[in-house]
């Protein structure tokens, strides 16, 4: 159960943040969508419903059912050295949510195998605020894991059956285990319930009304932008989101409002198990064939989600993939935002010198906007942002004023110091769309100053797939590149499949660097640094860790 405070106040998590006296400045009368009725047969209470008892675990129309699959490397955005099973073992597959898994009515006990993760801790930070005790594993230390001990969650480093206590009663997973992990068979043994992350959410929604932000790219940054608007206007919801929110400090929080905020995983189908109100869904550039096998099975699961929207549909105009999802959707009420000339929500007059600067159209009036955060693609991620917004009843200007509040997500083109006037920055783009999008951004800001990118390629099949786009756009947006090596993930090393696949492919071998020694990269890099230029790392694994040698080498070079 949630603390009680005093009437009014805001929650405390959100008290002790910088935003908070903010917040409290912004509050105004009770916002429309508090007591908005959805525009479907059933409405929404703005309070949290009653589970039932027990129910089957919600799933895709069609999709089979499929046990938990699991594979040892901790939490799905861990870092490390991961060994590969032994011979004959058990083969590593990623962790598919098994729909006739049924949910306990009351979780208990809660154990989180691999509970550091930006999803992972998040979850458990609200099943620690819902009054469960919560406890958990991971392969090594982090902030995220700190804070939730801070909050009373038992966190273990390393993975042992001995973590499983007698009085846990409900174990939630990552999409990352071998099938071997320790504590996965003895939850097994034990005839515990074992539920994927995304069910485990599914389970704390439940009776909310829902905003799922889905797409290949721009999820984390919408979302923090949804939420920051909600929070400047009075709102209080709930959200899971992909990366901690910079002005409030955590990537998670409960509100007492009807509204649920979460960041809609596509990449396992996962999406597919939230009852949502409003899908936003920012693009449907190809990604995750590895599991769908197909692009049309990628954008069919996108037809999907959006059609069970029980209010609304969000979706770009503009790019392609999201168009020919656009084409095959029957939802009745589907609003569409880009640069579009037909778009329901037109963003126009973009300006990307310094922070961005733009424009919106919308039902005959215009409105503007400047940004505290750099890049034209981040002009679109508002304009989808404000389309949920005054979607939800949010009033246009209150809406976009919101947005401009919004100070960018953890790991987004995110500053981490500077040395004799170098900067270094990391993002987790990790596909070729995501780095051009960042390195774009960072030329606006640069300004004389050269863009030295440090890319690590994610998973062996993503390398494979997009080799060749990947250096199209490292050579194109980035001065001087060096690759690293592949963070596995997931997958098993494939043959053939590293760093210098990209850096290979590069049409001026002078402009790149494949280096799989870290210390040795981060040496390189500092050597050929100068006044005034970014260094950025690129990826979604673990290569921020890279970071720290980075700023010591270049103290060695500079200092």
């Amino acid at each position: 159960m949630r603390p009680s405070r005093p009437s009014g106040s805001r929650p405390s998590w959100c008290r002790c943040c910088p935003i908070a006296i903010a917040c409290a400045a912004w509050r105004r009368p009770r916002p429309p969508w508090a007591s908005a009725t959805a525009p479907t047969a059933s409405s929404r209470s703005s309070t949290r419903r009653s589970r039932p008892a027990a129910r089957p675990g919600p799933g895709a129309a069609g999709q089979p059912a499929a046990p938990p699959n699991t594979r040892n490397v901790g939490s799905a955005d861990a870092s490390g050295i991961r060994s590969p099973p032994a011979p004959g073992g058990p083969r590593p597959v990623t962790i598919k949510p098994d729909p006739t898994t049924v949910i306990p009515a009351d979780l208990g006990n809660v154990h989180f195998v691999g509970i550091g993760g930006s999803g992972m801790s998040g979850i458990a930070r609200l099943m620690l605020g819902d009054g469960h005790r919560v406890t958990g594993s991971d392969v090594r230390d982090s902030a995220n894991i700190a804070a939730l001990r801070e909050l009373g969650a038992e966190v273990a480093i390393g993975h042992d059956a001995a973590n499983l206590a007698d009085d846990v009663d409900t174990v939630v997973v990552t999409g990352a285990l071998w099938q071997d992990n320790p504590e996965y068979q003895a939850a097994l043994r034990r005839g515990l319930p074992v539920l994927h992350r995304s069910q485990a959410l599914a389970a704390l929604i439940a009776g909310r009304r829902l905003v799922s932000v889905a797409g290949a790219h721009g999820k984390t940054t919408s979302t923090g932008m949804i939420v920051t608007s909600l929070l400047a206007q009075g709102a209080d919801p709930s959200f899971v989101n992909g990366g901690v929110i910079a002005d409030l400090g955590v990537s998670s929080a409960a509100g007492d409002g009807e509204l649920f905020v979460v960041e809609a995983d596509e990449s396992d189908g996962s999406f597919l198990l939230y009852d949502t109100s409003v899908a936003l869904i920012t693009n449907v550039d190809p990604d995750h064939l590895d599991h769908y096998g197909s692009r049309d099975a990628f954008e069919q699961a996108f037809v999907d989600f959006a059609d069970r929207a029980r209010e609304l549909v969000v979706i770009s105009s503009d790019d392609a993939g999201a168009v020919r999802v656009s084409q095959r959707l029957s939802h009745p009420n589907v609003v569409t935002f880009g640069e579009a000339d037909d778009a329901t929500v037109r963003v126009h007059s973009i300006e990307t010198t310094g922070p961005v600067a733009f424009s919106i159209d919308y039902r005959g009036a215009t409105y503007s906007a400047r940004l505290r955060v750099p890049g034209r693609h981040n002009a679109i991620n508002a304009a989808g942002a404000f389309a949920v917004l005054v979607g939800l009843g949010g009033d246009p200007t209150a809406s976009l004023a919101g947005i401009e509040r919004f100070g960018g997500t953890g790991r987004r083109f995110e500053l981490h110091g500077s040395v004799g006037g170098v900067a270094v920055y990391d993002d987790y783009a990790h596909h070729p769309t995501e780095v051009a999008a960042a390195l774009a951004a960072a030329r606006t800001v640069v300004g004389e100053g050269r863009i030295i990118a440090v890319h690590q390629p994610h998973t062996y099949s993503r390398t494979q797939a997009f080799a060749k786009e990947f250096a199209e756009v490292l050579e194109q947006y980035a001065d001087e590149t060096v690759v690293l090596d592949v963070y596995g993930a997931r997958e098993d090393p494939v043959p053939g499949v590293t760093g210098e696949l990209v850096s290979e492919r590069f049409g001026d071998a002078r402009k790149v660097a494949f280096i799989a020694d870290w210390q040795a990269a981060a040496d390189h890099t500092a050597r050929i640094a100068r006044d005034g230029d970014f260094v950025i790392t690129l990826g979604c694994g673990d290569v921020y860790r890279i970071v720290p040698q980075l700023l010591e080498a270049l103290e060695r070079e500079r200092g």
